[in-house]
């Protein structure tokens, strides 16, 4: 079973469009948002089973040009 993540983005300033294309052409997300507040877009990810959750975030996300910081916020059970 996979590992649902919801990880917010910080981008610097005006690349968030950049970033969100590079994210959707790479196909990784379940989701992706464009939001307000302290981040500038969230996305629900599903880290594949056997997969470290950690290096798998760095390996596919965090190359990506634009991407200030990163939250990311680990899923437990389903209600």
């Amino acid at each position: 079973m996979s590992t649902c993540v919801f990880i917010q983005i910080r981008c610097k300033p005006g690349t968030t469009y950049k970033v969100a294309e590079a994210i959707s052409l790479r196909e990784i997300h379940s989701e992706l948002y464009s939001t307000s507040g302290d981040f500038d877009l969230l996305m629900k990810v599903y880290i594949p089973k056997g997969e470290d959750v950690g290096v798998y975030i760095n390996d596919h996300l965090l190359d990506i040009e634009g991407i200030e910081r990163s939250l990311t916020t680990m899923t437990f059970k389903v209600f």
